[in-house]
């Protein structure tokens, strides 16, 4: 037993911290439901041959024993089991004998002004954050857990106040300098200073220390284990001899040194972007990457307009499109290379959380602040008619900010959910005690009359009323106008139908569409009466609906709403508590989702029921496509395939 006890002793490495704490990086692979860890005295470094039932238990005993459970991982997960263990080769998702080489041409609407996706102002180039790795990874087939990429592990305690991550020393920047733990005590402190003011209230009071060149240590100010591990999980490291000359808030023209797979070798600014792989990417045999980052290059250009583009794509000019709008999948995809199957068409069910399309009120606005205004301009977007008469009834109405999980909203609530609703009784709508959201559906022709007749009676409950043929404030008899701003060359063959409807009720919509970077500027500015939002997928509720949802990040340009009150902030901190209890974590994500969805902060619009995408039939897949992504970083190019395409074998 004695012997046992030394073996494992031998493993340990010790070292001091505040308050005495003692921090053992202990050399074993173990989940935290598992029982392969160590229990160490807080208030004393003594150690004990005293064992527990379980042989792989070694217990530090002190005078005022306080006891934590050390775990060591090179794999952990957020929610459940991961589903790579340690020792495993590459994904399921991947070929790892794909050939190296060749280009594929890929596309982005809008423009650019500079390549530094951290800034806080100016139109980074949307790929511009793929330059950088982070400590750990998700895969494609597991988001909620995390793989080594430039760290090898993580020590941390069932505390969950402080992690200790190991740094592969093979890790190296795209300019051959090594990564360290410097670079990413750096990147922090970048960060923090620096970047935008979310990330600074969301991570306020956590400290990240280099305790050499291959190891650092994070601390938080109270116990967290989702925002401990999602935190080391998912930090992106920068360079600290390249950014320490350049303010990380602002704008950069020229290409910033990375550490990911791929470095920016051309450029024009606004039109178009080279990425080039990095032949000496040290990280390219790593079980996550192999059969991964296949392309030689990457070459992404900008179009004004989606119209355009898809001509563009239709022509060759580049290689692969998901398709947004049914109406041009239906009517525009055909022609000669789509008969030749030089380009193929592909579509994929939707079975996961997947992105929705929202019009957002601006509730800062005194014209949005009453309830029954937001419902009533919620009944009159004929979602029926227009999916009909526009989207040839491919699009779904999203009931929930949790669509197609089981953390939806359904039926009224359950004693579990209640028992985190009650509390707030005064603060949120009466309706969330009742049946989930629901907006009653038109009859699909056009006149949307019932709907119409309830709006109208809603608005005259706020206090409006028509006079002249416009509806107006009976109190300060000013009518009702609004602006809804929107993408240039964004499809808005809806807002012309939306703006007949209010016209009906009286009120004016004025539609004024805008350029990305105009666009940009008025969301972070919060000038906007309503804007159209894309709403990001959860699979499961984290503590990133805080920077959504939270009153701490009401200025935050992700919260289109600008919605927030106690009862949101008090249930997404209990979610953050209770990530990895299922049961609980069910309960939460559906009563924080009927107070979200009562109180009509947005307009729900649609999302697919199906991905549509095509691709120039130039490129070898996986058998396997993954679960939350098409995966295209997966693909190869197939050069005898590239020379048979038709307008190949013209010239």
């Amino acid at each position: 037993m004695i012997n046992q006890i030394k073996q494992k002793l031998s493993t340990i490495l010790v070292s001091s911290c505040m308050s005495g704490l003692v921090i053992c990086s202990v050399a074993v692979n173990a989940q935290e439901n598992q029982k392969d860890v160590f229990q160490v005295n807080t208030s004393s470094n003594v150690l004990s041959a005293n064992q527990s039932n379980d042989n792989n238990l070694i217990e530090i005993v002190g005078p005022k024993p306080v006891t934590e459970k050390i775990y060591h991982q090179t794999v952990f997960s957020l929610l459940g089991e991961p589903k790579y263990h340690d020792g495993f080769q590459y994904v399921n998702y991947v070929n790892p004998y794909a050939p190296k080489g060749g280009v594929i041409k890929l596309a982005e609407i809008g423009t650019f002004d500079n390549f530094n996706r951290y800034a806080s102002r100016g139109a980074p180039e949307k790929n511009s954050g793929s330059l950088y790795d982070t400590l750990f990874t998700n895969l494609a087939d597991d988001i909620t857990s995390f793989y080594p990429l430039i760290a090898t592990s993580i020590t941390y305690s069932d505390k969950y106040r402080w992690a200790e991550v190991s740094i592969n020393p093979k890790a190296r920047f795209q300019d051959g300098k090594p990564i360290t733990a410097q670079d990413v005590e750096f990147t922090f402190h970048k960060f923090m200073t620096e970047g935008v003011p979310q990330y600074r209230v969301y991570n306020q009071g956590i400290s990240v220390k280099a305790i050499d060149n291959y190891h650092l240590r994070i601390e938080l100010p109270a116990s967290d284990r989702e925002k401990l591990l999602s935190f080391v999980g998912n930090l992106p490291v920068i360079p600290k001899h390249f950014w320490q000359d350049h303010n990380f808030s602002e704008p950069l023209t020229i290409p910033p040194v990375g550490s990911g797979p791929y470095f920016i070798s051309d450029y024009k600014m606004g039109q178009f972007v080279v990425y080039k792989r990095n032949p000496d990417y040290w990280a390219m045999d790593l079980p996550v990457n192999r059969g991964m980052n296949n392309f030689d290059e990457k070459r992404i250009e900008y179009y004004m307009d989606s119209s355009v583009s898809l001509e563009a794509f239709k022509a060759g000019e580049y290689d692969f499109r998901g398709e947004g709008q049914p109406k041009n999948w239906f009517t525009q995809y055909q022609g000669q290379y789509f008969d030749a199957r030089d380009i193929i068409k592909q579509e994929k069910s939707v079975q996961t959380a997947t992105d929705s399309k929202w019009l957002a009120f601006n509730l800062q606005k005194e014209l949005f602040k009453d309830i029954n205004v937001r419902k009533a301009i919620t009944l009159a977007f004929d979602f029926e008619w227009l999916n009909h008469a526009f989207y040839y009834d491919s699009y779904k109405r999203p009931y929930s900010f949790f669509e197609n999980t089981i953390y939806a909203a359904i039926g009224k609530p359950s004693e579990q959910e209640l028992k985190w609703l009650m509390q707030y009784k005064n603060i949120i709508p009466d309706a969330v005690f009742g049946d989930a959201y629901y907006v009653p559906k038109s009859d699909g022709q056009g006149f949307n009359r019932n709907n119409l007749l309830v709006a109208a009676e809603l608005l005259k409950q706020a206090g409006w009323i028509i006079k002249n043929g416009q509806l107006v404030n009976i109190t300060t008899n000013q009518p009702f106008e609004f602006e809804l701003v929107t993408y240039l060359g964004d499809d808005i063959k809806y807002a012309i139908p939306f703006q007949q409807n209010l016209a009906r009720l009286g009120i004016t919509m004025k539609i004024v569409s805008l350029d990305y970077t105009q666009v940009t500027r008025r969301l972070r500015e919060r000038d906007y009466d309503m804007m159209p939002r894309t709403y990001n997928a959860f699979n499961y509720p984290t503590s990133d609906l805080m920077i959504l949802w939270g009153s701490e990040y009401l200025n935050s340009s992700w919260n289109g709403s600008g919605l927030h009150n106690q009862a949101i902030d008090s249930i997404i901190d209990e979610i953050t508590k209770n990530v990895d209890n299922q049961a609980e974590l069910i309960s939460l994500g559906r009563a924080l989702d009927r107070i979200l969805t009562q109180e009509y902060p947005m307009i729900p619009m649609w999302y697919n029921s199906k991905t549509y995408y095509a691709y120039w039939n130039k490129f070898g897949q996986p058998a396997i496509q993954p679960t939350y992504a098409i995966g295209v970083d997966s693909w190869w190019y197939d050069a005898d395939k590239a020379a048979n395409l038709t307008k190949n074998r013209k010239h």
